[in-house]
């Protein structure tokens, strides 16, 4: 039988999250917190080595979250749009259902930095179903009111369910406005973004007086490149372009941000220069995520969290194990992936 302390001697120690002042680092189900560090300098943690961020210029004015992939209803976890690469996990008989474990654990933490808004980005549920639709709200709105702002993923709208399947909102927030899309193709694992989404975009881009960042459920393609499947698991090619020509012809519009492939990960186009189009990995299985972005008066920082509360990790931590032990290594991301600043 294998002990606590052998399972420890193989389980990394990660640099979780780094802003311009703070480090957290987990090993195992052990969490530590360094504050007051000094921010854009080198660390050293447990032999791990990191640098903080640096501070942007001015005055916090704002904190909101994001969540996606939360999946209210799940019971097996480690099937990936139908691949299954290794045995799922599941609670014990008796256990709470893993969806209410995490999800509750990030919204604990999430109401702890007082944000001003709350994006949950997709896949509410895992069979589209109304019953799992009002376990969200009941975990989400009861936390958050008129503070929360979401909207449909893939499985919401598998089976033809209509629920948060709101075409765009516009959501004005001190020093930076958020614009979130609705990027789901009925009854299909991919997305699109429409022809009147692009407008939409377009013109309140252009009437936004600072800077703007969109939110969808689906990740973009790539215009550069050398592929172009139509199948495409995240936003379709057409979509894409369009998506991201608009992304270039307007200066203000500083990031798009996404779910949907359970990991994080941060890409440029050559298209919008510095321009990030990121993933957020999921809620419900490790590393167990949530996304909080700090706006100050002369920029904006992305921090990863993973939900850390005792009973968040002893799950999150069993799925590691998920795709023969390589997920991990394609869920976590880098470091630069997690954390980093939002260029304005």
């Amino acid at each position: 039988m294998t002990s606590e302390h052998d399972s420890l001697a193989t389980t990394p120690v990660e640099v979780t999250t780094v802003g311009h002042d703070f480090a957290v680092v987990h090993h195992g189900t052990t969490v530590r917190r360094l504050d007051d560090l000094a921010p854009d300098t080198d660390h050293d943690i447990d032999g791990v080595a990191f640098r903080t961020l640096e501070k942007p210029d001015g005055e916090l004015l704002c904190r909101f979250a994001t969540t996606n992939d939360v999946h209210f209803g799940e019971t097996e976890c480690g099937h990936f749009e139908n691949i299954d690469l290794g045995p799922p996990l599941t609670v014990a008989d008796g256990e709470r259902p893993y969806p209410l474990t995490m999800n509750e654990g990030a919204v604990g933490e999430i109401a702890a930095i007082d944000p001003v808004a709350v994006v949950v980005k997709g896949d509410l549920t895992t069979n589209g179903t109304d019953e799992e639709y009002e376990a969200f709200l009941d975990c989400y709105a009861t936390a958050f009111g008129d503070r929360l702002h979401h909207v449909r993923g893939n499985h919401d709208g598998y089976h033809g369910a209509t629920f948060a399947a709101t075409p765009t909102q516009r959501i004005d927030l001190p020093g930076v406005t958020l614009a979130v899309l609705d990027t789901t193709i009925p009854r299909a694992p991919n997305g699109q973004v429409t022809d009147d989404q692009i407008e939409w975009l377009g013109d309140m881009a252009a009437d936004a007086d600072q800077p703007v960042l969109v939110f969808g459920h689906h990740h973009p393609w790539d215009p550069a490149s050398n592929q172009r499947p139509e199948s495409y698991f995240g936003i379709i090619p057409d979509s894409s372009e369009k998506l991201v020509a608009t992304i270039a012809a307007h200066d203000g519009m500083r990031g798009f941000f996404a779910g949907h492939t359970h990991r994080n990960r941060r890409r440029t186009f050559a298209a919008t220069g510095d321009v990030p189009y990121v993933e957020v990995a999921c809620v419900k299985d490790y590393p167990g995520a949530w996304a909080e972005y700090q706006v100050f008066e002369g920029g904006i920082l992305q921090l990863m969290h993973r939900v850390s509360t005792p009973e968040a990790l002893a799950w999150t931590e069993r799925t590691r194990s998920l795709f023969f032990g390589a997920y991990p290594q394609y869920s976590f991301g880098d470091l630069s992936d997690r954390c980093f600043a939002i260029p304005t």
